[in-house]
C-alpha cells in the first residue's frame, strides 16, 4: 500500500499537466473567464513541476507553496471578478486580494516561515474561495444571468464546482497540515496526501470538462 501511495504522489502532476496542455492548445479560442482560469492552470502546472523536481532531489519545496497561494489567489480573484462582474463591485475583490497578499507575505516572513507548510494562508484562502464559489453558484441559478451567460454557463459551473470541491474538501487538511506533517507517521502523511491529490485530480478534471464545453463559434 505504501508503494502505491508513493507512486500516486510521484505522478500527481500528470492530471495537472494534461489539463494545462489542453488549455494551451485552445487558449486563443477562449473568452475572458476561461483564459483567466487557464492562467491558474498554467501556474499550477509550473509549481507542480518545480515542486516535484525539488522533491526528487530531497530539497525543501514548501517555500513554493507560499508563492503559489498568493499568486493563485490573485488569479482566482481575477476570475471571480470577471464572473461576478455587475453583481459585486470590483474594488471589493481588489481589496480582498491585496489584504490576502499582505497576509500571505507576513505569514511567510513572520508567522510561520517561508520553509514551513503554509497552513494559515491555505486555510484563509480556502474559506474565501468557498465563499466566492457559493456566491457564483447562487448567481448562476438566476434566470437572467443564465440567459446572459448562456454560452458559457456550463463551463463556469464545471470550473466553479471543481474549485468548490477541492477547497472545501481540503480545508481541514490545510488547517491541520503542519500538525499532520510533524506528529504523524510517514504512512499517515502519505495517505493524507493521497487523498489531497485525489481531490486535486477531481478539480483539474472539472477544469478540463469546463474547457471542453467552451463556447464554439
Amino acid at each position: 500500500m505504501e508503494g502505491i501511495s508513493d507512486t500516486i504522489i510521484r505522478y500527481a502532476y500528470v492530471p495537472v499537466l494534461i489539463t494545462a496542455a489542453y488549455a494551451s492548445i485552445i487558449y486563443k479560442k477562449l473568452g475572458q473567464e476561461l483564459r483567466i482560469i487557464s492562467v491558474f492552470i498554467f501556474l499550477s502546472a509550473l509549481v507542480q513541476i518545480v515542486s516535484t523536481l525539488l522533491w526528487y532531489q530531497s530539497k525543501n519545496n514548501l517555500w513554493l507553496l507560499h508563492i503559489y497561494v498568493a499568486a493563485g489567489f490573485l488569479v482566482l480573484t481575477r476570475f471571480y471578478n470577471s464572473v461576478l462582474k455587475g453583481f459585486i463591485h470590483k474594488n471589493v475583490l481588489l481589496v480582498i486580494a491585496v489584504l490576502f497578499t499582505i497576509f500571505t507575505i507576513l505569514n511567510a516572513v513572520i508567522f510561520q516561515g517561508i520553509f514551513t507548510y503554509a497552513s494559515m494562508s491555505l486555510t484563509v484562502e480556502s474559506i474565501l474561495i468557498i465563499i466566492l464559489s457559493l456566491s457564483t453558484f447562487t448567481l448562476l441559478l438566476d434566470d437572467i444571468v443564465k440567459e446572459s451567460k448562456a454560452t458559457i454557463v456550463t463551463s463556469l459551473n464545471w470550473i466553479n464546482s471543481g474549485l468548490f470541491l477541492y477547497y472545501s474538501s481540503s480545508l481541514l487538511l490545510f488547517y491541520f497540515g503542519e500538525i499532520i506533517m510533524t506528529l504523524f507517521s510517514r504512512n499517515a502523511n502519505l495517505y493524507t496526501w493521497v487523498v489531497h491529490f485525489a481531490f486535486l485530480t477531481i478539480m483539474h478534471t472539472c477544469f478540463f470538462i469546463g474547457l471542453w464545453n467552451r463556447p464554439r463559434s
